[in-house]
């Protein structure tokens, strides 16, 4: 994806300057030598100098989660770790973690997308209208994503080449999407009466509404657990031989043994009887398996492709991406493509979710609680940072804390203003782990 810087770099320093991906392997192999670790003692050590220098990843969110939970557990006598609101709490809160996964394909290059709430929205709408005039599902779904995608590129384009700043740029997309969302639904006619379109498809709505029976919810987690287990051996294999920073493979085997017992505790859950004596209602909701599968697949190109090394190094230091030869016109595009394809996957989820879309969605609302839901698990908004993963566990706060609150019968203000008190605490958090790697 590297193409030549078209203005020649007059600097002979510069210009002798490695490509992207001999910059990224540079800069790897230099930190292998401070961070291989041949024994567990050694990786323990290692994680611990890390934290004390600010890079403590993930911790401060997964310590926050637990600290969470158990606040509520003691202060709902039980209830929110019961297993009918432990499943709840997976398909509310599946909307913000999508939406939030889409966030990341632009914060980590240091911008924002403040449009992808009405760019969901727009994108149900579509999808809606289509299906209600007897389109199959799977068309409206592909005209659906294609659309927001394409907005996604527009925006993309236009901050990039004109050099504009993204807050503007999509500010002024969240205004004229809000716009366009009424007039969309206005179009529908009586499809969309009362400025609300319904839902017409049982394969769209039984992504949040139906459930895998227990015993295939057995297989697949089983079947997520082997093959991220080999995955994990498998990456950490790759890299010990080529040289490459990896953990000794005790640590390797505890991250595996974790996921099987996370994947054990998650498929028991979603097999307990949540009907409250009625209809038994088992097993794992549909709409977990596809946030598992959206996670995987942009988490493998994040991760594990030139594409996001260059949105990495375009984050970390844009100039220096420009003098490696990196086309940030086309990374930058591409990028927020993906966030508008993803905010199109998550206007789905919440469609299926409220059986259908109005007028009067919320998209500021849900950028907000996407962009908290991102920097919350851990994404810089500075750029340069961050995994998919985050959004993930930055939902699972948003979620709790809301799920929490509405079992204490708290209000909507009193969940808008923990949920900002937690995101303070998060942007604090990265603050202060800037300052100390400054420092070191």
């Amino acid at each position: 994806m590297a193409s030549v810087n078209p203005d020649p770099v007059k600097d002979p320093a510069a210009s002798a300057e490695p490509d992207g991906d001999a910059a990224v392997a540079a800069s790897t192999a230099a930190a292998s030598a401070d961070l291989l670790a041949n024994s567990m003692g050694d990786y323990v050590r290692i994680l611990g100098r890390r934290v004390r220098s600010g890079e403590s990843g993930a911790l401060p969110v997964i310590v926050g989660l637990i600290a969470i939970v158990v606040f509520f557990q003691v202060k709902t006598s039980g209830l929110e770790l019961s297993p009918r609101n432990l499943v709840n709490l997976m398909e509310q809160s599946a909307f913000v973690i999508v939406l939030g996964m889409a966030e990341i394909f632009v914060l980590l290059l240091g911008d924002i997308d403040l449009a992808v709430g009405f760019t969901a929205a727009c994108g149900a709408v579509v999808a809606l209208w289509m299906l209600a005039l007897g389109d199959p599902w799977w068309v409206a779904l592909i005209v659906s994503l294609v659309v927001c995608a394409a907005y996604g590129a527009l925006q993309g384009y236009i901050i990039s080449k004109l050099k504009l700043a993204s807050f503007v740029v999509t500010l002024a997309g969240q205004l004229g999407l809000s716009g366009a969302l009424i007039w969309l639904i206005g179009a529908t006619g009586s499809i969309g009466n009362g400025g609300v379109i319904a839902l017409h498809s049982t394969v769209i709505n039984d992504i949040e509404g139906a459930q895998l029976p227990p015993g295939a919810t057995w297989i697949v987690m089983i079947a997520i657990v082997l093959v991220a287990g080999a995955a994990m051996f498998y990456a950490d294999a790759r890299r010990r031989s080529a040289g490459l920073v990896a953990p000794p493979v005790s640590v390797t085997a505890l991250k595996v043994t974790a996921v099987i017992v996370a994947g054990v505790v998650v498929a028991l859950i979603a097999n307990a009887d949540r009907s409250n004596g009625v209809i038994p209602i088992e097993g794992m909701p549909w709409v977990v398996l596809v946030v598992l599968a959206i996670l995987f697949i942009w988490s493998v190109l994040v991760g594990r492709t030139r594409f996001g090394r260059y949105v990495y190094a375009i984050g970390g230091n844009a100039e220096a991406a420009r003098r490696a030869g990196i086309s940030i016109v086309r990374i930058r595009t591409i990028a927020f493509t993906l966030c508008g394809l993803t905010a199109g996957l998550a206007g789905i989820i919440y469609a299926s979710q409220l059986g259908s879309i109005s007028s009067n969605v919320n998209g500021g609302q849900n950028v907000l609680n996407a962009v908290a839901a991102a920097v919350i698990g851990g994404t810089s908004l500075f750029g340069g940072r961050g995994k998919m993963l985050h959004a993930l566990l930055g939902g699972l706060v948003v979620g709790v804390i809301n799920n929490g609150l509405e079992l204490l019968g708290m209000s909507t203000a009193a969940q808008l203003m923990w949920t900002a008190l937690v995101l303070l605490a998060a942007i604090l958090v990265d603050r202060l782990t800037r300052r100390n790697q400054t420092a070191t």
